[in-house]
């Protein structure tokens, strides 16, 4: 009885989510925040949550985290809510049937999802953490790819949490700084150009991390 209500809640949620889908966008997300007093950073963890079971992109609701909360709290909430929404959608394709759901992702993702399938098999909560900095397909569409993998929900949710932080993170980042940049703050060029050599960084991890699978593998062919 506990499993079919959970089920329910969960299918009702995604059902909230793909109906408001259109609503979910940063601007309005922002506005409706801001609006919120106290309980800003509960609605901004909500609503990043619901925008990542419907398939609504995710960078630009981090971006708007650290325009509304700074750089570490920006960081913190959309952490927990992109790891809420992962959660969601991570048990949502285990509630609606491997079948349907696999050839539906492989429209989209081809090859790559029997990758990513393979992978999680081999090395578990480990290939989840690479997946996460070096991403196979869209964030959104990966999370219900995990779905259909064997892997626990409880290591799957940590992972994705920790090896999600340094991308939030930059983003976060650089939310904070075009927040400072309109209200004309001084040190914002400073700050601007620590965030691209962040940005840089970041955008460089996946080709070392790809670099680095490649020498291991010929490695152990020797």
């Amino acid at each position: 009885m506990k499993r079919v209500l959970a089920a329910l809640l969960l299918l009702g949620a995604a059902a909230a989510a793909l109906a408001f889908r259109d609503r979910l966008d940063p601007q309005a997300v922002q506005a409706w925040v801001q609006g919120a007093g106290l309980l800003a950073p509960l609605l901004f963890v909500a609503l990043y949550a619901l925008a990542t079971v419907a398939l609504v992109p995710g960078t630009a609701f981090t971006l708007a985290g650290g325009a509304l909360f700074g750089p570490f709290w920006g960081t913190l909430y959309s952490l927990t809510g992109a790891t809420l929404g992962a959660a969601g959608a991570f048990l949502l394709a285990r509630r609606l049937g491997a079948e349907r759901l696999a050839a539906w992702l492989e429209r989209r993702a081809g090859s790559r999802l029997e990758q990513l399938l393979r992978g999680v098999e081999r090395e578990g909560w480990r290939f989840v953490a690479f997946a996460r900095l070096v991403p196979l397909f869209p964030f959104n569409l990966l999370n219900y790819a995990f779905g259909l993998t064997r892997i626990p929900l409880l290591p799957y949710a940590l992972a994705s949490f920790v090896f999600m932080a340094p991308g939030a993170a930059v983003y976060t980042y650089l939310g904070h700084v075009g927040r400072e940049a309109l209200v004309g703050r001084e040190g914002v060029a400073r700050q601007a150009l620590l965030a691209l050599g962040l940005l840089a960084a970041v955008a460089y991890l996946p080709r070392l991390l790809r670099r680095r699978g490649s020498s291991r593998e010929s490695g152990g062919g020797n």
